[in-house]
């Protein structure tokens, strides 16, 4: 039998010898040599040979012992079970024992290798025997070449368990990942010998056998991947390497999902995807795109990974979470009787994310603490990013109906005070949460608007929550008692400071002295005039906004006293009286909190032109002193 051949078919090109060529009986029932009668049917996976006896003892040690352990002498029936290969590789050891000449290939030489090993085809029988030829193509051919490597690799496929007692995995894994590193050492001399080339050279050297590993099976991937680490392989190369895979192997999982193609796709696929996480973890491959790994974490579980697999993927993620977009935090809850959207899978990065953050500033050399310099820290800025982010994710989650009021309030909380600079996109958020689920007690709609720090929301926010009818009423009170703190702290705050601010120019401009006829001296103008008034004006609205506000304090503290009786006397059997004066006092209030409305935007015009009369009645009068101050 000879090596060469120009036909690289599998199972065998049919170069023949000078014996004659094998003529079939029929599809199930195949005979060799058409001159000699045969003398024995051998039975593979159902399939029928008829053969000869010497041919096959003369080399084969299984069949040998086979025929000298049977009784009958006349034996003209043999059968094999558990071929490597099947009735295909029988079929090639057959025509190697009658000496015909085929080519070994890439293709076949798993096959042959296992099934030589399975009839015992060994030098004890006859030289140069199967197992020695398969060997010296393995030798010789493959394990110096890459991807003669690769495709013996992906033939193995199916031979288990014999293939991995041969040895022939191992020295394809090995071969693979030392080739794979020579090629980057030669591409890494040639761009340091070419430097000045253009990027033609590094189109050239790139990695090709990135793709191709997709082809492996992924207990085969796995095993060259670890083989790769350790024989230096860059980083970069198996990261993109274990990308590529992942799309070629999952990328029919949307499919499943819709089609339902069954528990056998679903369990394959799971077995992918918890084998490419493990590899991550086990090998430390970090150089993957955050992409992936929210991508590998939405394959894991929509497969049903194991919650392990999933909690290292969320890992990786908290540790670059400031880097993700809304789009990827939107995962879909494969649970139909919870929310629409994973939660507690963002809950997890999250939290991931914190513990990320206070290590790096338990690692500050600073004694004292994150609030000495941490303002200024990358993890600060880190920090407020992902405040950014979850304020959008809150907001994007709050009108789902199934969303329970302990998940979305514990989101809340896990962030850090410092984490928002202002809460306009938490008071978003809750106020949509609030429209979403009207059936909200009191109470919980007092605990959760708690989580709003009324000092932190901006004018626009203040006068929108002053007026929102979903929000309780202490929520209210909070907002406009800080607003009215904010106005009298804006126009305290010029006196109080000599230097060039905006309220302090205004300032010094309504107290510049008088002439001593009571006119405006030259450095007094007309429009400071009319500034002062407006100040003037706009203090006594103040004055009567906080006089309101007190009012409606003291009128809520009313009503929840009288609502406590009328709950009383309800479980007494005796509504009558507190219930009445409870109604009563309802409307009381409702009128009250009239200003808020058009009717409050009248009055509030009303004053306004009050008091600007008052102001130039009161202009004569102010000419008689020499200067005016306003407090």
């Amino acid at each position: 039998m000879g090596l060469a051949g120009d036909n690289a078919g599998f199972p065998f090109s049919a170069k023949l010898s000078a014996a004659p060529s094998p003529r079939f009986c029929n599809p199930m029932s195949r005979r060799i040599f058409s001159d000699v009668a045969g003398d024995i049917t051998v039975l593979v996976d159902g399939q029928s040979f008829l053969l000869h006896k010497f041919p096959l003892v003369s080399r084969c040690g299984r069949i040998r012992r086979m025929v000298a352990d049977s009784k009958d002498p006349d034996l003209s029936k043999l059968e094999l079970v558990n071929v490597p290969g099947g009735a295909l590789a029988f079929e090639l050891a057959a025509k190697f024992c009658y000496g015909s000449n085929f080519e070994i290939t890439t293709v076949n030489v798993a096959h042959l290798r296992c099934i030589a090993e399975y009839l015992e085809m060994t030098e004890d029988y006859q030289d140069e025997n199967l197992i020695v030829r398969t060997e010296m193509y393995l030798n010789d051919l493959v394990v110096k070449n890459l991807e003669k490597s690769l495709e013996v690799l992906c033939a193995c496929d199916g031979l288990d368990p014999m293939v991995e007692e041969v040895g022939f995995v191992d020295r394809c894994v090995d071969a693979i990942a030392m080739n794979a590193s020579k090629e980057q050492l030669v591409s890494g001399l040639a761009h340091l010998e070419c430097d000045a080339g253009s990027g033609k050279l590094r189109m050239h050297c790139q990695d090709w056998w990135v793709e191709d590993l997709s082809a492996l099976r992924i207990d085969y991937y796995q095993r060259v991947i670890a083989a790769m680490r350790r024989s230096g392989v860059r980083p970069e190369s198996i990261g993109t390497s274990i990308v590529h895979y992942a799309q070629t192997a999952l990328k029919c999982i949307e499919r499943r999902h819709v089609w339902d193609s069954g528990p056998l796709v679903g369990d394959n696929q799971r077995v992918i995807v918890e084998t490419l996480i493990n590899l991550m973890a086990t090998e430390k491959i970090t150089a993957v795109t955050l992409l992936f790994l929210f991508g590998m974490l939405r394959m894991a579980i929509e497969v049903d990974a194991g919650l392990d697999y999933r909690i290292e993927v969320e890992k990786r993620i908290g540790l670059h979470l400031e880097m993700a977009s809304l789009d990827d935090l939107l995962i879909p809850s494969m649970q139909t009787s919870d929310s629409m959207f994973d939660v507690d899978t963002v809950h997890r990065i999250l939290v991931n994310f914190l513990q990320r953050i206070e290590e790096d500033d338990s690692g500050d050399s600073s004694p004292c603490g994150y609030e000495s310099d941490g303002l200024k820290s990358p993890s600060h800025s880190s920090v407020l990013k992902v405040g950014r982010l979850m304020d959008g994710y809150l907001a994007e989650i709050a009108p789902d109906p199934y969303l329970k009021l302990q998940k979305f309030m514990t989101l809340i909380e896990l962030l850090p005070d410092y984490a928002r600079i202002v809460d306009d996109g938490l008071y978003r958020a809750i106020d949509i949460y609030l429209k979403a689920h009207p059936s909200l007690t009191e109470s919980e709609c007092k605990k959760l608007c708690k989580l709003i720090d009324c000092q932190k929301l901006s004018q626009d926010a203040s006068s929108h929550a002053a007026q929102n009818d979903r929000l309780p009423m202490q929520m209210v009170v909070r907002v406009l008692y800080f607003e009215q703190l904010r106005l009298k702290s804006s126009f305290s705050g010029g006196h109080g400071h000599s230097g060039g601010g905006e309220y302090c120019s205004f300032s010094q401009r309504i107290t510049m002295p008088m002439s001593g006829s009571g006119v405006p001296s030259s450095c007094v103008s007309p429009r400071a005039a009319g500034a002062a008034d407006s100040y003037a004006s706009l203090r006594r609205e103040n004055r009567e906004l906080k006089l309101e506000v007190s009012r409606m304090r003291v009128r809520l503290t009313e009503l929840e006293r009288e609502q406590g009786m009328m709950k009383q006397g309800m479980r007494d059997g005796r509504p009558g009286e507190h219930g009445r004066a409870f109604l009563a006092s309802i409307s009381r209030g409702i009128g009250r909190m009239a200003m808020f409305g058009p009717s409050g935007e009248r009055r509030k015009k009303s004053s306004r032109a009050t008091a600007s009369s008052q102001c130039s009645e009161g202009k004569s009068r102010r000419r008689k002193k020499t200067s005016v101050t306003y407090a």
